[in-house]
């Protein structure tokens, strides 16, 4: 293969690759962050208990983290042929990486929140706020450094995952890896293709750690 046709190919994988993990990522906060706030306000020592809810949530949390990727990827094949109209490819792909992404989510958000001094929410409780003023105002803005810290983490499993896909033609660098690197042998598209994976991963986690700092100073002044 020519170096041309190799750079815009790695290229195309790369784009399809962030494609997929920035919107599973989105896709997985908007699920996975009132999750992790149900979870936290309805546990034993939350500001509204709940058992109940809490049992069920924790289960379904529990059962869909237990599964493996790529098994949970075949397995919900129908219904993501039902949601985008085929079972393949990087728009495909998506379904299962934000059903994966969510519950990691939620347990990272959880355990942010569980962070938050309960003085800080006992004074504001006090001072008469409403249950969704702590939440929003008390829980979130407390716990926001950590909160950042989490989606720098949920980036980086997504991203792995998205390589996972490439095992059923999910597209982006995983694809590419497994399609020339594994089927054709050619190992030196495999060794690229593996660096701008770790290049990625690099970018991802020096973004997130530094705009975490950055709000960290903010909330010292």
């Amino acid at each position: 293969m020519e170096f041309k046709d190799m750079f815009k190919m790695l290229a195309d994988g790369t784009w399809d690759t962030l494609y997929m993990v920035l919107i599973s990522t989105l896709l997985g906060y908007v699920v996975g962050l009132p999750l992790g706030v149900l979870l936290t306000i309805t546990d034993v020592d939350g500001i509204s208990p709940n058992k109940v809810v809490y049992k069920i949530l924790d289960v379904i949390i529990n059962v869909t983290r237990s599964i493996p990727f790529l098994i949970l990827l075949i397995l919900i094949m129908p219904f993501t042929k039902l949601v985008v109209g085929k079972s393949y490819g990087t728009t495909a792909t998506i379904v299962p990486l934000t059903i994966a992404a969510a519950p990691l989510i939620a347990r990272m958000v959880e355990s942010s929140l569980k962070e938050v001094d309960k003085g800080v929410i006992e004074a504001a409780f006090s001072m008469g706020a409403s249950g969704f003023t702590i939440i929003r105002k008390v829980l979130v803005t407390e716990a926001r450094t950590s909160l950042l810290v989490g989606v720098t983490i949920a980036l980086g499993t997504i991203l792995g995952y998205s390589a996972m896909a490439g095992v059923i033609g999910g597209g982006g660098l995983g694809d590419i890896a497994i399609r020339y690197g594994y089927y054709r042998y050619e190992t030196g598209i495999m060794i690229v293709t593996v660096a701008v994976l770790v290049i990625l991963m690099q970018i991802l986690q020096w973004a997130g750690m530094l705009l975490s700092k950055k709000i960290d100073k903010r909330r010292g002044k």
